[in-house]
């Protein structure tokens, strides 16, 4: 049992993540169920068909995303708002579409004979991902990142590319939805398409939601709340989509911002003017 918790909410975590990368360039995707499902089938085909390690199937299925997204992102981050979301939940309902008509793959009745997932893999990714996120958070890229999800027209001014920027987080948040969605496939043992439908990507962005969008600690917080709460309320199974929509309500009225809403600083504090004269005066 609680190997399970382990697995899933770390999952759930990656997941959140996935979204928040994609965030930080100002846009937002509805279709990371749908790269989750790219990654849970082609690392299955690496590992069921072709007898490759997870580990190894499961970055090539993330690198094999990744370039899916880039490739749907190109023509999709041109369009803003609402139409951008209705792009991405367009993808989604494509992907599931596609998958489902591939005999190869087992089409509607799902894709099985994945093995090898295990806690310790989960928990590695979410260090090694928490750790990469937070380099950047304290690194320039993240500044650029900044003004590119604050206001594109004076990011392009400084000569940043808004699209280019727009691309690779929209790519590494579909590479990293797919190696979650590697490692939950192999856990699970057996996926459907009907296991990643359109709500599996309303959850994902519900996790960021909730926990804040302003910092990584956020998608942690809420997705470990969104994975946990379940289980306490298992006796109320049918109720769980009411109590979760009741609960970004109230978030959305009291915190708008999340439950996390601070950012964190990229920029390093100087000395007072002071100090330095005061330092450079001492006798050496």
């Amino acid at each position: 049992m609680i190997q399970d918790y382990v697995i899933f909410t770390g999952v759930n975590i990656l997941l959140a993540w996935s979204v928040y990368i994609i965030l930080m360039s100002g846009s937002l995707s509805f279709a990371n169920g749908a790269f989750m499902l790219i990654g849970a089938y082609v690392s299955g085909v690496l590992t069921v068909k072709l007898g490759a390690p997870l580990l190894v199937a499961a970055p090539i299925a993330g690198l094999a995303t990744f370039a899916f997204g880039v490739l749907v992102g190109f023509p999709a981050l041109r369009t803003r708002g609402i139409y951008l979301i209705l792009v991405t939940v367009g993808i989604a309902v494509s992907v599931r579409g596609v998958i489902e008509s591939i005999p190869y793959v087992g089409g509607v009745q799902g894709f099985g004979g994945m093995s090898g997932a295990s806690p310790w893999h989960v928990v590695a990714l979410v260090i090694v991902v928490g750790a990469a996120l937070w380099l950047v958070s304290r690194s320039p890229l993240q500044r650029i990142l900044d003004a590119v999800r604050e206001d594109e027209l004076v990011a392009g001014s400084l000569g940043i590319n808004i699209l280019h920027v727009k691309l690779v987080c929209f790519g590494a948040g579909a590479g990293l939805a797919a190696v979650a969605g590697s490692f939950y496939a192999h856990y699970m043992l057996h996926v459907s398409p009907d296991g990643f439908g359109i709500l599996v990507s309303v959850y994902i962005v519900l996790y960021v939601v909730l926990g804040g969008t302003n910092n990584l600690w956020g998608p942690i917080l809420g997705a470990t709340i969104m994975t946990l709460v379940p289980e306490m309320i298992r006796g109320i199974a049918e109720w769980r989509p009411t109590v979760f929509g009741l609960m970004i309500i109230v978030l959305l009225l009291l915190r708008p911002d999340g439950l996390l809403a601070f950012r964190i600083a990229t920029v390093r504090r100087r000395r007072p003017s002071g100090r330095r004269e005061a330092a450079s005066q001492e006798p050496r």
